[in-house]
């Protein structure tokens, strides 16, 4: 039986995809259907209105997908856009069909047409600790796969009626930047446990060494500390065997 945190997260992370797919916002009453199974109170739902709009969710009218821009960003963005071609309908639709047929040369070309939506859809997921430039790139790599994939007629593209190809494509796209963003998330809290580990050593190596008034070493620390042998030996290798209270060993054992 599926719990209910599971489900409440299931549904936080449909509403933000969807609001992904309406230009980045979405309406109070999309949130509440979305939410109903799980009877929220009124205070409950708005917080996940909180949340929705910290993370640059608009609600009921989008948000202006340049907003968590840096200046560096705006620049960037503005340079990589003029370098980029513009091709009418016409001529996309002529490589959809060319490239569904395995044409090399359409496939090429629909990649290459798809580049700005690439940068639109990477604008939408700014303010989430990544970079412009690296969800970009990871959604011009989702790209070439997703073109590569319907020019082989995988089962994921079989069968699609031509005008929602370009659709299927953005999934994919949407699905490669949200999960270097939870990457970078996971990075993150990897980073933070490793910082408070290093800092949690430090702090008391420091407050040993002025007692003793010399460096201590990890023995001394484990003894007057009562931390973990292992905690220490985490902590010094993390810092790259930098803690300036310690006194290492030559073998840094």
């Amino acid at each position: 039986m599926i719990s209910r945190e599971t489900m409440f997260a299931e549904s936080l992370q449909r509403v933000r995809r969807m609001a992904r797919e309406q230009g980045n916002c979405i309406r109070e009453e999309q949130v509440r259907e979305e939410f109903s199974e799980l009877d929220l109170t009124d205070s409950q739902l708005q917080m996940v209105f909180e949340y929705l709009e910290k993370h640059g969710v608009g609600m009921g009218e989008p948000e202006n997908p340049e907003a968590y821009l840096t200046e560096e960003e705006r620049n960037y963005l503005q340079m990589y856009l003029e370098a980029l071609p513009v091709y009418s309908e016409s001529e996309r639709l002529a490589w959809v069909t060319g490239a569904a047929a395995g044409d090399r040369d359409a496939a090429q070309r629909l990649t290459e047409a798809c580049l700005r939506e690439v940068a639109d859809i990477a604008r939408l997921y700014t303010g989430q600790g990544v970079l412009l430039e690296d969800l970009i790139g990871e959604g011009n790599a989702a790209l070439y796969a997703g073109v590569e994939m319907l020019g082989k007629g995988q089962k994921d593209f079989g069968g699609e009626e031509l005008f929602r190809i370009e659709g299927k494509l953005a999934g994919y796209i949407m699905d490669a930047m949200e999960e270097l963003i939870r990457d970078n998330a996971d990075q993150e809290r990897i980073d933070r446990t490793i910082e408070e580990k290093v800092n949690q050593v430090a702090d008391r190596a420091r407050e040993l060494a002025e007692e003793l008034r010399r460096k201590v070493t990890p023995e001394e620390l484990v003894q007057e500390t009562g931390m973990s042998p292992k905690l220490i030996q985490d902590a010094m290798r993390m810092s790259g065997y930098k803690i300036e209270d310690i006194e290492y060993a030559e073998d840094r054992l």
